[in-house]
């Protein structure tokens, strides 16, 4: 009986070992047969995992034409330890490098890493790689892997399209998309949607012979992954527009930005000095950036957001608006042009007086303006001037100054419109007054403005009372972006609107209208003259418009620096640009001709 016991356990103990082995066995062959992923770290060191570059999204303007595409370009990476027999010489002949430079970039990849690949030489052209290629051979441990850079058919919208440059250590560790080498966003569109433009990195597995030459892909290519181009951009620029706007203000310090007023579309958008966008793609980048950096007239500031500007008269209607919505003026109502010694305030054109509101837009007359601010400031349904600004401010803020527009650019500035509170600490509570800050009352002192706001003012006057944030791209692919339907609408009545549209509609075609001279006969347009004295002493130049009147298709406000009154070159050079885009062509050739011709860099 206890044999028969013992045979048992003998036979189920033999029975586990079996079915363990049978285990084993068929993991064995799992790993051996069915599952590589053990085969490939084995053979690490006969394959070479090359990542597939996605290329990034196109960029279009709002009628196809292309603004930016990608061209192939190649990586010369290098595994320091398969480094073997290298022909030093040839290598940095083929490069057109120096022994030193050879040293120095050797002992760059090997402090990364000695056994992962990384980049020795970056961004060889296609002429360059024809010439290795044929050789790579030779220089074991060096491969070639392809990557694509940007290139701006024509050449414009620098400031708007932005560039990529190469990621920072900071942003890998922020972002593990990123790996050293990759490129990313640095400014402008290819900032703000970098991740729609980016697509999605792929890998491929190569077999490598010792000789280092690529012998085919690993398992048929059953393990690669393929890369996804990025996504395209389609704007709402107008490349002709851009063009003839960058054209423009050749040879000015300043900018000029256009929008369509029933979406928010940006047409055009430009600083000026600019720059050639594709100065900053390639293998020179860094040299010119630098370059660029140490230009006195500042070609890599984006004045169109980052600059700030005094709004001189342009701002007027802005207080005829609170005025007529607070009920302290009506549109009949009339202040005297008070002269030298009356006034706090000067007036600098000569015309009827006492003034309505209308002709005080159309010739720009100061002393109104003082006085329609004074009334906002003392008006008595408030118990005190803190109140009574608070209320002017809050307007103002409701048509879009003070505060930043939530457009798709990034480092977009909010200008600068001083809360009630920085006065109380200036001049102390209840120590100051209406005549205290009437330099607000014209567009000076304090306040500050972007050329953005500017416009985008000038195109809630045309919409009568509203207007959607300024945006640069329309759609990413087929899927249209959120802000045509985010609809501000300030605290301003519409019929108080109406009164403001036809004050600016007088300034191009009213007998005294300061921008008369740029009219044209077969389009009404509105607009605003501006001149405002920076702190070098020297005047600003800015106009803002609309055109049509009846069926607003454009808002453009025009910035020249330091270059004298509003009417003699911002309005001529606004009033071109509507005639572009409405008409597609300008048969004013003369006032282009001194548009163009003109140097006022060295004012």
């Amino acid at each position: 009986m206890a044999s028969r016991i013992y045979a048992d356990r003998k036979i189920v103990i033999i029975s586990i070992f079996l079915f363990i082995g049978f285990i084993y066995i068929v993991r064995l062959f799992y790993i051996q047969v069915i599952d590589k992923s053990y085969t490939l770290s084995a053979n690490n060191n006969v394959l070479r995992y090359v990542t597939q570059f996605p290329a990034r999204g196109l960029i279009y303007d709002r009628n196809g034409k292309l603004l930016l595409y990608n061209e192939a370009v190649y990586d010369l990476m290098v595994i320091p330890r398969q480094v073997k027999d290298l022909d030093t010489a040839e290598l940095c002949r083929l490069l057109e490098i120096t022994p030193e430079g050879f040293i120095e970039r050797m002992k760059r990849a090997r402090d990364y890493s000695p056994i992962l690949a990384s980049a020795f030489e970056k961004q060889i052209s296609k002429e360059t790689y024809g010439y290795i290629e044929e050789k790579l051979y030779r220089f074991r441990g060096f491969f070639v892997q392809p990557r694509t850079l940007r290139k701006y058919p024509m050449s414009i919208g620098a400031h708007l399209l932005g560039y990529i440059g190469e990621v920072t250590p900071a942003q890998i560790e922020k972002n593990t998309y990123y790996k050293q080498g990759d490129y990313i966003g640095i400014s402008g569109i290819e900032r703000a949607y970098e991740k729609q433009l980016r697509g999605i990195k792929g890998m491929k597995i190569r077999m490598v012979d010792v000789m280092n030459r690529d012998v085919g892909s690993f398992e048929n290519g059953r393990y690669d992954t393929a890369a996804v181009m990025g996504g395209d951009l389609y704007t709402g620029i107008d490349a002709e527009l851009q063009q003839y706007g960058e054209k423009l203000m050749n040879n000015k310090r300043g900018s000029i930005v256009a929008i369509d007023p029933k979406t928010g579309e940006i047409l055009c958008f430009l600083s000026s000095p600019g720059y050639d966008p594709n100065l900053l793609v390639g293998r020179v980048r860094s040299k010119n950036f630098g370059e660029l950096n140490k230009d006195p007239v500042k070609p890599l500031l984006n004045r169109a957001i980052m600059g700030q500007y005094p709004p001189g008269s342009t701002l007027k209607m802005a207080n005829d608006l609170v005025g007529l919505q607070m009920g302290v003026i009506t549109k009949d109502t009339r202040f005297s042009c008070q002269g030298p010694g009356s006034s706090p305030i000067k007036c600098t054109h000569n015309h009827v007086s006492p003034l309505d509101v209308y002709m005080a837009i159309q010739q720009s007359c100061n002393p109104f303006h003082w006085q329609v601010f004074r009334a906002i400031l003392n008006d008595p349904n408030y118990a005190t001037v803190k109140e009574r600004y608070d209320v002017w401010r809050n307007h103002l803020m409701s048509m879009g100054f003070g505060r930043t527009l939530n457009t798709d650019l990034a480092f977009e500035l909010k200008g600068n419109l001083p809360s009630s509170d920085v006065f109380d600490k200036i001049y102390g509570k209840g120590h100051w007054n209406a005549m205290t800050v009437r330099s607000l009352s014209i567009g000076q002192g304090e306040v500050l403005t972007t050329p953005l706001q500017l416009v985008n003012y000038a195109a809630m006057v045309a919409n009568r009372g509203f207007f959607y944030p300024p945006h640069v791209v329309r759609s990413v692919g087929t899927e249209k972006t959120k802000f045509a339907t985010q609809k501000n609408v300030s605290t301003i009545n519409p019929e108080y609107l109406d009164v403001i549209v036809q004050g600016m509609t007088e300034v191009f075609s009213g007998a005294h209208g300061t921008a008369r001279a740029y009219k044209i006969d077969s389009l009404t347009m509105a607009g605003k003259t501006g001149t405002a004295q920076t702190s070098s002493g020297k005047d600003n130049s800015n106009f803002i418009a609309f055109a049509p009147v009846e069926n607003p298709q454009i808002a453009i406000c025009v910035i020249v620096e330091e270059a004298g009154f509003g009417a003699t070159w911002a309005a001529p050079i606004a009033s071109l640009m509507i005639e572009k885009y409405i008409f597609r062509t300008v048969k004013r050739k003369e006032i282009e001709d001194r548009m163009i011709n003109a140097n006022l860099l060295n004012n």
